[in-house]
């Protein structure tokens, strides 16, 4: 494996100064050394790539271990549909359902083993969560640190005196340090999400080289994609945000460097749910930090196109999307195993705008979850509710094939947009809310975390009458059509086109110019005539003119087009 690069020992002593990187070089290279060929050729996501969002027991039959079943499940319904499976955290947790990690080396036994992972990804591309940012309470690290052993006791982050701590952004409306008995007495340890989940120091150079060693592990363990959950929050300076600080961009560089080196087939994503300026920072320049980042403003943005009726918004600041290479793209998504994110879309919609948002998903039988903001107050972060409700009311009178259209549309103007798409699995298989679930945990995002039987889900997956397989077959369709044409490439060019409020317009083209599609969607429940003027390859204009159905998408494809204007 060649040496280490001049940029790993930029970033070693940007974040700990030149003498600390001087000592830390030579244990990291040992630590890089054998891992990987480095001989590996860079990823760069298709029109075919597309990856399914699921918990490891999403699906339970049985006789096999949870992680088994969904494989089995996947390789029946889904092969076809998805190129790789985000399976979520499935290692040994204990709260937040698997964001507060145990052991970051094991496979819950709950689950089954490595072996379950290695079979899965025998047909699908993997993406593993490396939950960085904290770990669990339970942990032995954390148990080590209680007992103030030397070695482990500067690991997590200890607050002495009264600092002012009024700056930092805070993702929930909890308490920001939690006291712990140690065996030096009580401590109050950073705790940025709960409790149970206390935040790593990445300020000590110990945890950094056992998170770069976790990272390789992943990639020795299949993992094509490796999702960074919640790092804008890494690093802490009292006096500050915490919040998207410059050693928390190096701290990523410096990662992405060490894949660059062993493993530059596999792909850093994201996961950083704040507003689109500070969301698209963490692409870097575009070679040096994260090739994929989550799209965080779509779900909003898309939630209210179809709430109003209008492509407005929509059309505005996806005008605005553009990578700073080719070699990055977006991670678009509507839904996952969280809830829709609202900071996103400030500054995207209007303080009502988000209102209306909170209001719909509150008549549509959804929660909403709070934040604590810098002067105490609290604002609305998330919608907890299963997309495809948030669309449409579950108690209405609203024939269901209307619902459907509806979500299908949505998920059309997903797939049409540059980027690499994301699909949850309730979204893929028409799922409703579990609001009793949530109630009877008193967790609100488990409204869409309902655990489903194998043997009932390929029975409504059979019924061609039934809701799951309406939503299962449309998607599977508009994958299909994605995948045909190269104008879907991440890396192809994207004009976003004003041609009436009540559709959301998009001209596509492949890389090389050989390949179109205009995508046309209607956000209404009423028929909407279009006519506009498009690039042609034998004429500078063309005149087309579309009828385009409640809650239709067209999606014209072309395989000789015309440059799109520059």
């Amino acid at each position: 494996m060649p040496g280490m690069s001049r940029e790993i020992r930029d970033h070693l002593a940007f974040l700990y100064g030149a003498e600390a990187a001087a000592a830390l070089e030579p244990r990291l290279e040992r630590l890089l050394r054998g891992r990987g060929t480095g001989k590996g050729s860079r990823r760069t996501p298709t029109q075919s790539d597309a990856l399914l969002i699921t918990y490891g027991d999403q699906v339970r039959e049985e006789g096999r271990t949870p992680l088994a079943s969904l494989g089995g499940f996947l390789q029946n319904r889904a092969e076809q549909v998805v190129s790789g499976v985000h399976i979520l955290p499935f290692f040994p947790y204990s709260s937040d359902d698997g964001f507060s990690v145990v052991d970051y080396r094991q496979v819950d036994p709950e689950l089954g083993g490595w072996e379950d992972v290695a079979a899965l990804r025998e047909r699908f591309q993997l993406m593993f969560d490396a939950v960085f940012n904290h770990c669990s309470a339970k942990s032995t690290w954390f148990q080590r640190f209680l007992e103030w052993d030397s070695e482990y006791r500067h690991w997590f982050i200890t607050v002495e005196g009264d600092p002012d701590l009024s700056q930092v952004v805070r993702p929930r409306a909890l308490p920001l340090l939690t006291t712990f008995s140690t065996a030096d007495g009580y401590k109050r340890v950073w705790t940025t999400f709960s409790e149970d989940q206390v935040d790593l120091n990445a300020k000590d150079p110990e945890v950094l080289l056992e998170l770069i060693d976790t990272l390789l592990f992943y990639v020795e363990q299949g993992a094509a994609f490796v999702r960074l959950d919640a790092i804008g929050f890494l690093w802490k300076e009292i006096g500050t945000s915490c919040i998207h600080l410059p050693q928390t961009h190096h701290v990523i560089q410096l990662m992405r460097s060490v894949l660059d080196l062993c493993a530059p087939e596999t792909v850093l994503i994201t996961e950083t749910n704040v507003p689109h300026k500070d969301n698209i920072s963490y692409f870097g320049n575009g070679h040096n930090e994260a090739q994929l980042v989550y799209n965080f403003a779509l779900p909003p943005l898309v939630l209210h196109t179809l709430a109003t009726g209008s492509a407005e918004a929509l059309t505005r600041w996806a005008s605005t999307l553009e990578p700073p290479t080719p070699d990055v793209t977006f991670f678009n998504f509507l839904a996952s195993h969280d809830g829709i994110g609202l900071n996103p879309a400030r500054g995207l919609l209007s303080d009502a705008e988000i209102g209306g948002l909170v209001a719909q998903v509150e008549r549509h039988g959804g929660f909403v979850s709070y934040k604590t903001n810098p002067d105490g107050s609290e604002s609305p972060y998330e919608l907890n509710v299963n997309y495809f409700d948030a669309l449409s009311d579950p108690a209405g009178d609203e024939p269901e094939e209307k619902q459907v259209s509806r979500f299908l549309l949505a998920t059309a103007i997903q797939l049409a947009m540059a980027g690499m798409p994301g699909i949850y699995f309730h979204s893929l298989f028409g799922s409703r809310g579990d609001r009793q679930g949530a109630e009877k945990s008193g967790i609100k995002r488990r409204i869409n975390r309902q655990k489903l039987e194998r043997e009932p889900l390929e029975t409504e997956l059979a019924d061609p009458a039934s809701r799951r397989s309406q939503v299962f077959e449309g998607m599977r369709r508009l994958m299909e059509m994605r995948r045909s044409s190269a104008a879907f490439h991440p890396s192809g060019r994207q004009e976003v086109l004003s041609v009436d409020a009540r559709v959301f317009a998009i001209l596509r083209e492949s890389p090389d110019g050989q390949e179109s599609a205009l995508c046309l969607h209607n956000v209404t429940d009423d028929e909407v005539e279009v006519e506009l003027q498009v690039p042609d390859g034998s004429s500078p204009q063309q005149a087309v003119h579309f009828q385009l159905a409640p809650y239709e998408s067209r999606w014209q494809l072309s395989r000789v087009a015309a440059a799109l204007p520059t």
